[in-house]
């Protein structure tokens, strides 16, 4: 159990859940901060952590933390400020529960779960750890993004008039052997869903902190270039929200070779263009001509980080990370709650309900569990076989 930190003490101890790709992902992060000290890696596999642990004592130059099969030894052999966790999505509530009856500040990897019931739990969870002076977060790192910060000011301070519309596109491609490298990716059980849940959560949440409260959500989903998977390679949706606003969705395993994430929000004074990350057009009352960079926005190579290869994943979670570790370090809530995870993996939920019964369905309804007996792990393209063969 962890008691609370002051500003000046010790860095926090971490434990981190997951020694996979994400894993060694986060680890790179986490090593970084000067405020972070990973003490624990927890993997059921143990071949996984001991790579992991290789890799941040011989590579990255930290010291060699110690190896656990289960977050309970973990826990239970050293002191732990903060559990992140990285495993498959489907695993999420039961570390988490753990993590946080130890009193500790939790991280969990997007999305924050893979049903709605368990997340709700993890919500529930998060509240009470909160009253009790915890920090809990999930990571949606493009929230901090220099361009998204700017959209998301402007939009919300009225600088675009009144929104109007958005349109949200990760085109991107997943050969079929990314899909055999691991028993759990492309299921409903692990994964969750395929490319709305798990390559699009992020521009679902992006979309959302634009346009605010979702009203109503209209998909249809297709598996049209792979198999042996059992959820969408591609997905559209309409989504209409509280202030009129209406949205396109637009989400893709399957467009070769892979494309960028493109995300507009247009309204009645102003519109604006993100693209990977980056401000392509803004225009704003009041503004003056439409520039292509707004003034918040840094150079690319600072967005994408100096470093190439797996480093390149580093910037935008190093932002998440100080806001959370001065959350932890301060007292206050984290710029992204379990509740702001909740909404989104809530509009991934209703993406899949849409497809699978074919109508439109509330927002509010799939939130509050009144659609939560609906089965949609068959997919509402059952019958569609790669190539289009019937």
């Amino acid at each position: 159990m962890s008691s609370a930190v002051s500003s000046t003490s010790r860095p926090l101890a971490v434990a981190l859940v997951g020694c996979g790709i994400i894993g060694v992902n986060h680890s790179r992060v986490i090593v970084r901060h000067p405020d972070l000290r990973i003490v624990a890696l927890v993997d059921s596999v143990p071949e996984a952590s001991h790579r992991l642990a290789d890799l941040i004592a011989d590579e990255l130059g930290a010291e060699r933390p110690a190896e656990f099969t289960t977050l309970g030894e973990a826990l239970s052999a050293s002191s732990v400020d903060l559990v992140v966790i990285c495993t498959p999505s489907g695993l999420h509530v039961q570390l988490a529960e753990e993590a946080l009856a130890a009193g500790t500040h939790v991280v969990i990897e997007k999305p924050l779960d893979v049903t709605l019931p368990r997340a709700r739990r993890i919500a529930a969870l998060a509240a009470e750890a909160e009253s009790r002076g915890s920090v809990v977060s999930v990571i949606s790192q493009h929230r901090f993004d220099p361009a998204s910060v700017a959209v998301a000011r402007a939009a919300h301070d009225g600088a675009f008039g009144r929104i109007t519309s958005g349109v949200a596109s990760v085109a991107w491609w997943r050969s079929q052997e990314y899909y055999d490298s691991g028993q759990w990716r492309g299921t409903w059980a692990l994964d969750g869903g395929g490319a709305v849940m798990n390559q699009g959560v992020h521009t679902v949440d992006l979309l959302v902190w634009f346009l605010g409260r979702p009203v109503e959500i209209f998909a249809h989903t297709a598996l049209l270039a792979h198999e042996r998977v059992e959820v969408e390679d591609v997905a559209v949706a309409t989504v209409r929200f509280e202030s009129g606003a209406l949205a396109v969705l637009h989400a893709t395993t399957a467009a070769y070779p892979g494309l960028s994430v493109r995300l507009q929000v247009h309204g009645s004074e102003g519109s604006a263009v993100i693209d990977d990350d980056q401000l392509e057009y803004f225009y704003a009352a009041g503004d003056g001509e439409p520039r292509n960079q707004a003034s918040e926005q840094v150079a690319a190579s600072e967005l994408r980080g100096a470093d190439k290869g797996p480093d390149g994943f580093i910037v935008g979670h190093l932002r998440q990370y100080e806001d959370i570790v001065d959350a932890i370090r301060t007292g206050r809530q984290p710029g992204v709650r379990v509740e702001d995870a909740l909404v989104s993996l809530a509009v991934v939920r209703a993406v899949y309900l849409s497809a699978t019964l074919g109508t439109p369905v509330s927002f509010e309804a799939v939130l509050a569990g009144d659609l939560d007996d609906v089965d949609v792990t068959a997919g509402a393209f059952a019958d569609v076989l790669v190539g289009g063969s019937q």
